[in-house]
């Protein structure tokens, strides 16, 4: 299994908005985690306030577009989700700005529920997460830096190893698993929002490149060959089997 755990692209700004984002889906997760004892309270409150294709087929419960995007269905949906946040939002944030990140990322939250919404119009199924606005992110970054490095943990049992991978391989490919799964006959069956996800990610890409090209486009993947217009953030391992650390020592640490 491979999960990124970091990239060697630090940003120059403190990322404000990704801090307030990060910590509004967990305070959020933690009002309601106690309905996760009762199913039936915990259906009726995503069907309120997450994205229900056939309540916008209706006409009704726009308000969701925005308010799926802080809801998560468990603890592991939480995590990954703001894990990703985590380590290219701050990226993002410097590219455009705190405030206009803010827009870009509930932006790309409401195109990932439309396109939710488009491929499934009578579905009374709610969705929630914020992997969809996140999936903007990772669009926009992809776009701006495709040859960042990225470590990715792999680990197989015991077995542990850092593996750095440029970015356009892992956000490209994350992106064509989205789109084989979307595409697949099981795409409804599994609880996956494949279609948030795609719709997302081209979302990203789409308000991005406005910025992309203001700022040379091609030119400056040819000034940069793809990589952060900055030196690379150094850790203490590269890659390898990862050392055994204190407690107190956070390894995301960026």
């Amino acid at each position: 299994m491979l999960i990124p755990i970091r990239d060697h692209n630090p940003s120059d700004k403190r990322p404000y908005v990704t801090y307030i984002l990060i910590a509004a889906n967990i305070l959020i997760f933690l009002g309601y985690y106690g309905l996760f004892d009762n199913d039936t309270a915990l259906m009726r409150f995503f069907l309120r306030w997450g994205m229900v294709p056939a309540y916008i087929d209706a006409g009704q419960g726009y308000g969701a577009l925005l308010t799926h995007q802080f809801l998560h269905g468990g603890l592991l949906h939480l995590a990954f989700n703001m894990l990703f946040l985590w380590i290219y939002g701050d990226n993002m944030e410097e590219a455009w700005g705190h405030l206009p990140f803010l827009v870009f990322y509930l932006a790309c939250g409401v195109a990932a529920g439309l396109a939710q919404y488009v491929s499934e119009p009578q579905s009374f199924v709610p969705m929630v997460g914020a992997s969809g606005a996140i999936a903007g992110v990772l669009g926009g970054y992809m776009l701006f830096y495709p040859r960042a490095r990225v470590d990715m943990l792999l680990f197989l049992l015991v077995y542990f190893r850092v593996i750095p991978i440029p970015a356009w391989l892992v956000l490209g490919g994350w992106f064509g698993m989205q789109v084989f799964a979307g595409l697949g006959p099981s795409a409804t069956e599994n609880g996956v929002a494949y279609w948030a996800h795609i719709g997302g990610f081209v979302a990203g890409i789409v308000c991005v490149l406005p910025i992309w090209l203001r700022n040379g486009g091609r030119a400056l993947w040819r000034k940069t060959h793809g990589h952060p217009p900055h030196p690379e953030a150094r850790y203490p391992v590269e890659n390898g089997t990862l050392p055994r650390v204190a407690k107190s020592r956070n390894p995301w640490a960026r």
